[in-house]
């Protein structure tokens, strides 16, 4: 191995024992926070928002924006979960692109919740077995699912 490579991997390590520390010092905040919410909600879309539009506001690369936000979503949902667990319930098996978006929008540190049919995820919504419910508005085959549009009617 070339003493530049070398070199280049511990500033990568000294940086990744860096990261560590800051990350574990927000999550101690972010229970700190937990703590205080009269309410005991755990998620609040509106702040997670401003985050991450400052985030990439400040962002000057090489990171895309997008992968700023995959991050950073992750790193809230982590310490989310040190808060309180989030139950998220979706349509569909493990692989289904109802379950890809809930974790392209909650993060992967969530209690999932699979339910057969699209009725199944509002009633967890509502009885308070799921936070949240990802359903599909439309899909490839049929274009405007009516059943989701149904319920939400209700």
């Amino acid at each position: 191995m070339s003493e530049k490579l070398k070199q280049l991997r511990e500033q990568i390590d000294r940086l990744d024992d860096e990261l560590l520390t800051l990350v574990n010092r927000r999550a101690a905040l972010a229970q700190q926070i937990g703590h205080l919410k009269p309410d005991g909600v755990v998620l609040r879309p509106e702040r997670e928002a401003q985050v991450l539009q400052r985030l990439q506001g400040n962002n000057h690369g090489p990171l895309s924006n997008d992968a700023v936000a995959q991050l950073f979503t992750e790193v809230m949902s982590q310490c989310r979960a040190l808060e309180a667990p989030l139950t998220v319930a979706y349509l569909g098996p493990e692989g289904t692109f109802t379950e890809v978006a809930a974790l392209k929008r909650f993060g992967s540190a969530i209690q999932k919740l699979p339910c057969a049919t699209i009725d199944d995820v509002f009633h967890a919504a509502e009885s308070g077995a799921a936070h949240y419910g990802v359903i599909p508005v439309e899909n490839s085959t049929e274009g405007a699912v009516g059943r989701t549009l149904d319920l939400l009617m209700h």
